[in-house]
């Protein structure tokens, strides 16, 4: 999304600045008269003369803003008609790092044949922001390459170049120098289940309520998915050193329960923030910068791909992907290893807020302070991240590959105090009680986009993993194993219960074990409309197919032990979108979500009323995406 609004910003700055301007704007930047022009040439005049002058308002403009030097602006509006002037722009422009090679192919003209007037160089696709930026001299003449539909781009391109100083282009700038890009979408789906026990506008795994003997079928038109964020750039004195920020929030959060709109709470969901960090990068030289980020983001852990589909909510959880945003800080290095297919490799390592998502009992202390078994710890929870990145097909619009690794551990801690250890207990806590259970994870994924198709998959193992949205859902369960006499108490913040008991007359406290878990997906773009040659400036331009599979299971023993009725649940859809242009996308997904039961016998759980094996839902939703 980000690329189609830098793409489309720029093309409207240079075709209003070459075509749209008003009389009094172009009034309002120096003119010259064509007869002194041709005169200092012929001439050749190398001292200050009208033939010097910067003719082009945009050209002028970029020179103001400080985008281009005074001399690389003089350079460009020396090299003949408009169209030559915009093609050197858009050369230097990508030159500069201010745009893409996609969008420097979408917005350069085929200039006209100039023997002697100076260019800008257009660097080669593999080359560093920094063996590029300022680069202006004369080329032998370059034809213009063919226009192509780009193809299918992961959802998630880790970023692994260091971020590019003075390449916001801003909507916003504010009197402290601060540079702001804004940029969103809003989306309005109609939604159709055949099965949703649990009320939801998204789908969760079955086998968390019984359902009605018809399944419990619901319709949702819902437009909550309305998202907005801006990013912000900071110059600072050093030159190497690049201040970045973001700041993204939607309208998923929780539904209002004032006064004025109890009745219509359904339609009043309430914003809720997404991202919000800052970003220190360094260069070194061209083959080794490093970062700092600092704020809430993606998670190291998990996150670093997801599918490409409609239902944004809940993206799926419990049913293959696996991911989180949390508050982190976050360092890496980035490593150019070769420049002839763009060979990265970037180790990350984050300390990471310990978040187990847990359910109290008491919602007055959740709205307080939300969940406490992660925080009690006393320890952050520590993630890695691997990315190794390589231009898999050199074709013109296809993003890198990726191959990502991850990993995590963390630690929860349960406290019960004095007043609720069980009174057979308390002689040996007088204090209270702890108890601690240890999570962890890893992740094995890849990005792989080529010209014809776009694979993502992501394979995941570990423990404890509800707040990442996998393991369906599960935590920790108590063994009690070997135990007598035991007695519970609940713990300090009412989420969970802790298990007291004698072990060889010895009083102690059942160990807490995390609920393990596995899954992953598989998700393919087709680009139809490149595979079927459609015209890159037409209709038909926009038209993608996605096929997916996904997969989260939690181990039938450990479920077993924890009481649970559910073991594992899995997804397939397809989904035809179609971009009708660059604000405005249609989308359709059918799909077939189930829940299969921890037992393949003895007491079922119950579907529509009936002991069940699993349970199915058939969903249909159609969207449109309006992005900005």
């Amino acid at each position: 999304m980000k690329v189609c609004l830098r793409l489309l910003s720029t093309i409207l700055i240079l075709w209003l600045g070459t075509t749209c301007l008003s009389a009094q704007d172009v009034r309002s930047f120096p003119t010259t008269s064509p007869s002194l022009t041709n005169a200092a040439s012929v001439n050749g005049d190398d001292k200050k003369t009208e033939s010097s002058e910067i003719k082009d308002p945009l050209i002028s403009l970029l020179v103001k803003k400080g985008l281009i030097d005074e001399t690389e602006g003089k350079t460009i509006a020396a090299s003949g008609s408009i169209g030559e002037q915009r093609d050197r722009l858009a050369n230097l422009l990508l030159a500069k790092g201010l745009i893409t090679t996609t969008e420097f192919e979408a917005i350069r003209v085929a200039p006209a044949p100039v023997q002697s007037a100076p260019s800008v160089a257009l660097p080669p696709r593999t080359q560093t922001a920094d063996a590029v930026r300022n680069t202006v001299g004369p080329t032998p003449q370059q034809t213009t390459p063919p226009p192509v539909i780009a193809a299918v781009a992961p959802i998630r391109v880790l970023q692994l170049e260091g971020t590019k100083r003075d390449g916001l282009i801003p909507d916003i700038k504010l009197g402290s120098g601060a540079k702001i890009k804004l940029y969103g979408f809003f989306k309005t789906s109609a939604v159709y289940d055949s099965s949703q026990p649990s009320a939801t506008d998204f789908p969760l795994p079955g086998f968390l309520a019984d359902s009605g003997p018809n399944g419990s079928p619901e319709f949702h038109l819902k437009a909550r998915a309305f998202r907005v964020g801006a990013n912000f750039e900071w110059l600072d004195a050093a030159p190497k050193l690049t201040v970045t920020g973001k700041l993204e929030l939607d309208f998923e959060g929780d539904f209002t329960r004032t006064v004025n709109r109890n009745i219509s709470s359904i339609r009043s969901s309430q914003p809720s923030i997404r991202l919000a960090w800052v970003r220190l990068d360094r260069v070194f030289d061209d083959k080794k910068s490093a970062f700092l980020l600092i704020g809430q983001d993606w998670t190291p852990f998990g996150s670093s791909t997801v599918p490409n589909t409609i239902e944004t909510t809940g993206f799926h959880l419990a049913y293959g992907n696996i991911y989180e945003r949390a508050p982190q800080f976050r360092t890496g290095v980035n490593f150019l290893i070769s420049k002839k297919r763009n060979v990265r490799f970037q180790p990350e390592f984050a300390m990471v807020l310990p978040m187990f998502g847990n359910t109290p009992s008491d919602s007055a202390n959740q709205l307080g302070f939300g969940e406490r078994q992660g925080p009690d710890s006393a320890r952050p929870e520590m993630q890695g991240r691997f990315v190794l990145q390589f231009q898999l097909d050199k074709a013109a619009g296809v993003a890198p590959a990726q191959l990502i690794g991850s990993w995590t551990f963390g630690t929860r801690k349960a406290i019960v105090t004095r007043a609720n250890v069980p009174a057979a207990f308390l002689g040996a806590f007088p204090g209270g009680a702890e108890v601690d259970s240890n999570r962890y994870g890893y992740t094995a994924e890849f990005q792989l986009p080529t010209r014809y198709f776009t694979l993502i998959g992501k394979f995941y193992n570990g423990a404890d993993l509800r707040a990442y949205f996998g393991g369906q859902l599960f935590s920790t369960y108590n063994d009690t194993a070997g135990l007598t006499g035991t007695a519970t108490a609940t713990s300090i913040d009412g989420s969970s219960t802790v298990v007291f008991g004698f072990l060889n007359g010895q009083p102690v406290i059942a160990d807490q074990n995390a609920v393990r878990g596995y899954g992953g997906f598989i998700n393919l773009g087709i680009p139809l409309s490149r595979i079927f040659k459609a015209d890159p400036k037409g209709r038909m331009a926009g038209w993608t197919m996605y096929l997916h599979y996904g997969l989260d299971g939690a181990y039938a023993r450990d479920a077993r032990r924890l009481g649970a009725v559910r073991g594992r649940s899995d997804v397939a859809f397809a989904s035809v979108q179609y971009k009708f242009n660059s604000f405005i996308t249609f989308a359709y997904e059918q799909s077939l979500f189930r829940t299969r039961a921890v037992n393949n016998a003895g007491a079922l759980p119950l579907f529509r009323g009936v002991p069940s094996r699993s349970t199915q839902n058939i969903r249909s939703e159609f969207a449109t995406i309006f992005n900005f």
